[in-house]
């Protein structure tokens, strides 16, 4: 009898009574204790199933192989044998295993990227979708506003017309006015007066022509207009979503959100959503009649304010960031998130050259002297200088290292000084015509979202991200 495990003569041999097996007793105990089962067919066995066999006590013989030493050197180097070849398959296997876990481990990690990015891309897709809001473009009155794409109305045509012939004729050989503040009055700026936090996430801000009232608005949706000799908001407006840029139309507030609509507040008051959604930037006409915005939705729309209705809206290739009218009214530029400033005429809506400024247009700023403007990129220390008679390369007249990041930049009505804020502080460029050299007149830390100046550039108003309203004079 030999024993179904060991293969051996079983000292104390049991048989199952279910499969008939023979087994040494203490190997199929131990092995019932931890398994229930028979090891040969695999059917529930129990301890109390086995039965004790009666057999003569057998006295081993020594094999034959071990009674010299020869023999017994033999036989160790059989079991080195074996033990070698078996090291050489685990050595095998275990290779193998690392090879199997490697190309499981660059798989998984091959699936995350793809899922982070597929999160990515539908986060973003949710967050582009919950921004657009297509309107059926009607006003506050009722009044259905007619989009046209093929230009300006006759009347408004004439009004560009007759703004571009007026102010065109003195522009580059007028002199400064008498009154106007000089380089060492600026030099002198100091903080004249300060705010206290008026709206969150603040990055607009529109002076009015008097220099008294300035319109501040922040994420909150809440736009105000704030009096600069008081030192206090006068009046709130609820704007609906964060305001993205804000102008004045008389002393109508007019202020663009980030849901779309551009609002008109005071007397006649006015609600416009010919954007799919955001409207970026704001920018009034100088006959300050026709108001245009630029959106995420790749177009610009121009409105007539008078007749309280939007009159023409073109689509172009990227998403517009900001804008601005120039001085003489003829021309209209939007800054674009491929890094353009196009340039389109305002009475056709045709595109009329565009300046390559590098990255994303975070502002515009037209000089009065009717052929430079100034632009920045986001996150730019730079300004660069365009000069709108030359093309490519050659339109960049001056690029002016401001020493810190910039968000918006205004010329002064003569057209000699440049400020540049940003959340570092503040900076105003001097334009010398008789020499024809740049020079910086003062920089102070004051950081800024926004920046307009004031009468006769005697003051600079200045607003932050907190929506601080500063004063500098």
């Amino acid at each position: 009898m030999l024993c179904s495990i060991s293969g051996e003569a079983p000292q104390h041999p049991v048989a199952s009574s279910k499969s008939g097996n023979v087994y040494e007793k203490r190997l199929i105990e131990a092995y019932i204790t931890e398994n229930h089962k028979d090891p040969v067919n695999g059917e529930e066995l129990e301890i109390t199933d086995l039965i004790d066999l009666k057999s003569a006590k057998i006295v081993t013989p020594r094999p034959p192989t071990l009674t010299s030493i020869p023999s017994l050197l033999s036989t160790f180097q059989n079991e080195w044998d074996s033990l070698a070849l078996e090291s050489y398959t685990l050595r095998q296997q275990l290779q193998e295993t690392r090879q199997e876990l490697a190309t499981a481990l660059y798989q998984h990690d091959a699936a995350v990227r793809v899922i982070a990015r597929l999160t990515r891309e539908r986060n973003e897709a949710r967050d582009a979708l919950s921004r657009v809001s297509i309107g059926a473009g009607s006003a506050n009155n009722g009044d259905a506003m007619q989009i046209d794409s093929q230009g300006l109305p006759e009347e408004l045509a004439a009004k560009v017309d007759d703004t571009q012939e007026k102010l065109s004729k003195s522009r580059r050989k007028r002199p400064a006015p008498k009154e106007w503040a000089d380089s060492e009055v600026i030099g002198n700026f100091g903080v004249a007066t300060q705010s206290e936090p008026l709206y969150p996430g603040c990055t607009s801000l529109a002076v009015d022509a008097s220099g008294q009232l300035a319109i501040v608005g922040g994420s909150d949706g809440v736009a105000g207009v704030y009096s600069i000799p008081e030192n206090k908001v006068q009046q709130s407006f609820k704007a609906g979503s964060a305001v993205t840029g804000a102008v004045w139309y008389g002393t109508q507030p007019v202020v663009s959100t980030s849901n779309g609509a551009v609002k008109v507040f005071g007397d006649n008051e006015v609600t416009f959503t010919s954007h799919a959604g955001s409207a970026n930037a704001l920018a009034l006409h100088p006959s300050g009649d026709i108001l245009a915005s630029v959106g995420v939705d790749k177009s610009f729309v121009f409105y007539d304010l008078p007749g309280g209705k939007a009159v023409t809206q073109v689509n172009t290739d990227s998403e517009l960031t900001t804008a601005a009218f120039h001085p003489d009214g003829h021309l209209f530029a939007a800054g674009g998130a491929d890094g353009q400033i196009k340039m389109f005429h305002v009475k056709t809506g045709e595109n009329a050259a565009n300046f390559e400024l590098g990255g994303p247009v975070q502002d515009i700023a037209f000089s009065e002297n009717g052929i430079w403007f100034a632009a920045v990129a986001k996150g730019s220390n730079n300004v660069v200088v365009f000069d709108l008679r030359k093309e490519g390369k050659a339109a960049e007249a001056k690029v002016l290292e401001i020493g810190g990041q910039v968000d918006s930049i205004r010329w002064d009505y003569t057209g000699q000084y440049l400020a540049a804020s940003g959340p570092r502080g503040l900076t105003i460029s001097q334009y010398t015509k008789s020499s024809k050299s740049w020079s910086d007149v003062i920089s102070t830390a004051v950081p800024a979202t926004a920046v307009e100046w004031g009468p006769e550039a005697k003051t600079l108003i200045t607003v932050n991200g907190d929506g601080i309203v500063t004063v500098l004079g």
